[in-house]
């Protein structure tokens, strides 16, 4: 989604948003995230405007102070960026991809059910696993911090099952264009 992304080709408006708009932003997010409001609280201070950055594709990229916090595509699930993902990693459900995986995750490729299966793989338990379409934060094996975000394309168990395939489509990653954005 990031992977070719540039402000000047890709952003085609800045709009502050209306406060009765951003109060059902907030709701929404806090519903898909595992995050208390007192915390949400600090990544977006009540009393502080959030903008609306448009990009093509149908993108909506928020900011608070310029600063990106979370986006969507089409009126999709909300997904953080890597930056507040790596002050708050509990927000998101993980998965973890093998030392293999790695370097094809950095070049924005899908992560395939193999790779999260293996031994330095890892996904939920079947007695909590996680639907298709889930919003994941790819965690890599040996890395301390998310290397990726993505949606689930099966469910875990089926992962488990099938083992091929797609697992995870990979939305954002480390070293894309987004993540090279400190401020919009």
């Amino acid at each position: 989604m990031f992977k070719k992304f540039s402000t000047n080709a890709d952003v085609t408006g800045h709009t502050p948003i209306k406060s009765s708009v951003q109060r059902s932003i907030r709701a929404a997010v806090l519903s898909q995230w595992k995050i208390e409001p007192e915390t949400f609280e600090v990544v977006w201070p009540k009393k502080e405007a959030l903008t609306h950055v448009k990009c093509k594709e149908h993108i909506s990229i928020y900011t608070v102070h310029g600063e990106p916090i979370f986006f969507q595509q089409f009126d999709g699930p909300f997904y953080p960026t890597l930056r507040v993902l790596h002050k708050y990693p509990y927000i998101l459900p993980e998965v973890r991809v093998d030392r293999g995986a790695i370097r094809y995750l950095l070049a924005g490729v899908n992560m395939m059910c193999p790779g999260l299966t293996s031994a330095g793989g890892y996904l939920p338990p079947d007695d909590s696993p996680l639907p298709s379409g889930t919003p994941v934060a790819i965690q890599a094996e040996g890395k301390e911090h998310a290397v990726g975000i993505g949606i689930t394309k099966m469910a875990t168990n089926e992962m488990r099952k099938v083992n091929k395939g797609v697992g995870v489509e990979t939305i954002t990653y480390l070293g894309d264009d987004l993540w090279g954005l400190q401020t919009l």
